[in-house]
């Protein structure tokens, strides 16, 4: 019987791949396509806080030597400057879905992660002893857990019978990466059933994006679509021709009701559901990712019980539903209306107030995650900056010491900690004298030591006093180091 299957070798399932490896956990992902290749460039773009999530596991550079950064974002229609959060990374990276899971796979071979391809699942289901994994075929394969990494239409969710909630499609966008007759120009306009544009990609090809004069249906729309639709909007088909990709997506957002149910865990589009609308998808699959690799790891190892997975569902599920909330009122804007538009002008004004745009900004970036507000000191539950520490070996970024997804235990001179207390975690003494800048809030109170997660946020923080640092290592650190063979 296997630890753990993951159904799903796009961005999620690759990153929680190599999460659970880190973990000690010999993951086997199954995946239909038999190759890692995509048929067009798909989604385009990763946030400040997924490009931290990259840089504490030591491969962000990899991801910015292939990408551009944007400093900006956008709310109704007005930019956001995103230069000013406090993060080393402070913009978007722009960077093809390709070329992301390319990158991930390079990762993930490297730290010696099973995949099957050519491998269609087809249902999954539940005992008291695991999960069976059923092929098309006829083959089977048992796991422990098993995780749903297998977008939209998720069969791992559905065999599971998982619940999607949330407002359906009202409108429908073909996409398409497409060659035209003739030189390849840009355009681009907005009407009332909402946005179209044509945006020359080079080596001859164009990705076109227009919205349909009504809902589409459920299946894959054809060439003859997307000619139909772009002669009702610009008065010509511009002589497309030779599909690379066609897709067709909608405004729907739904969310699943329970990121877990038992043995069965979900994540990613498989969990989520939503307009591509201000490119958030890839990256909360990839935050979902990261927040449940290590305490599935812990729990697979044995040294957690199973509540912790508990823990994926109650952090992982708010934090999306705040995101889903961003994609739906920005899709609001995506179409010309007059009402719409003076909410867009009005918002604008305010936005435009100094710093008023700061708490969407930090939404966007993803910076804004707080996983238990309202605990004690503001830094519970958020994200760990990544400061210039000075530590016994010298001076070293915080992120760095998480590049093997351990906890740390970083004390910073206060009450003494003895280090046999940090028990699975990595302890640290350190030096920091500047101040303690968090997005949004602003600058806070400097602890005296801090628990940092194996995903980069906050599990503990002393305030001079080692008073519920045990509960937390208990809690959320495990009792057995994981050891990658």
């Amino acid at each position: 019987m296997r630890d753990v299957v993951i159904v799903g070798c796009g961005p999620t399932g690759l990153m929680l791949a190599g999460e659970l490896r880190l973990a000690g956990v010999d993951a086997l992902v199954l995946e239909r396509r038999r190759s890692q290749e995509l048929a067009g460039s798909r989604g385009g773009g990763i946030h400040s806080r997924t490009i931290e999530l990259l840089d504490q596991r030591g491969i962000a550079d990899r991801f910015l030597a292939e990408g551009r950064t944007i400093q900006t974002a956008t709310f109704g229609g007005t930019q956001l400057d995103l230069a000013g959060l406090p993060t080393r990374h402070p913009y978007t990276l722009a960077l093809f879905q390709n070329h992301i899971e390319r990158l991930l796979l390079e990762w993930v071979q490297e730290l010696g992660v099973k995949i099957w391809r050519g491998v269609d699942v087809t249902e999954v289901s539940v005992d008291d002893a695991g999960v069976e994994v059923r092929l098309a075929g006829g083959g089977t394969v048992r796991a422990r857990y098993v995780v749903g990494a297998d977008g939209g239409h998720s069969v791992v969710r559905r065999s599971a019978g998982v619940a999607m909630a949330g407002p359906g499609a009202t409108r429908s966008t073909l996409i398409a990466e497409v060659r035209v007759a003739g030189e390849p120009v840009q355009q681009g306009k907005v009407d009332s059933r909402g946005i179209h544009g044509l945006y020359p990609m080079g080596d001859g090809l164009v990705r076109v994006v227009v919205t349909e004069a009504s809902l589409g249906p459920a299946s894959g729309p054809t060439l003859a679509d997307l000619k139909q639709a772009l002669t009702e909007v610009f008065g010509t088909d511009f002589g497309v021709h030779s599909p690379v990709w066609l897709s067709r997506f909608t405004d729907a957002t739904r969310q699943a009701e329970s990121y877990r149910k038992g043995r069965v865990l979900l994540a990613g589009d498989a969990a989520h559901v939503h307009s591509p609308t201000g490119g958030l998808g890839l990256g909360l699959g990839l935050q979902d990712a990261v927040n449940l690799g290590w305490k599935l790891g812990q729990v697979v190892r044995g040294s957690s019980g199973e509540e912790l997975l508990d823990t994926y569902h109650a952090e992982r599920h708010p934090a999306g539903a705040r995101a889903l909330k961003y994609t739906m009122a920005q899709s609001l804007f995506q179409k010309s209306d007059p009402r719409q538009e003076a909410l867009r002008d009005l918002l604008d004004e305010v936005l435009g107030v100094d710093a008023a745009g700061t708490p969407i900004a930090a939404l966007i970036a993803g910076l804004d995650v707080a996983y238990h507000p309202g605990a004690g000191h503001p830094l519970l539950g958020r994200r760990m900056p990544d400061l210039d520490i000075t530590s016994d070996d010298g001076p070293v970024r915080v992120y760095a010491l998480l590049h093997q997804a351990r906890p740390v235990l970083l004390d910073f001179g206060g009450p003494a900690l003895e280090t046999g207390r940090a028990g699975n975690a990595l302890y640290v003494p350190a030096a920091y004298d500047g101040e303690w800048q968090l997005p949004v809030l602003g600058s806070v109170v400097p602890p005296t030591a801090v628990l940092v997660r194996p995903d980069g946020y906050v599990a503990w923080v002393g305030g001079g006093t080692a008073d519920g640092l045990a509960n937390a290592l208990k809690s959320w650190c495990g009792d057995v180091p994981p050891r990658i063979t």
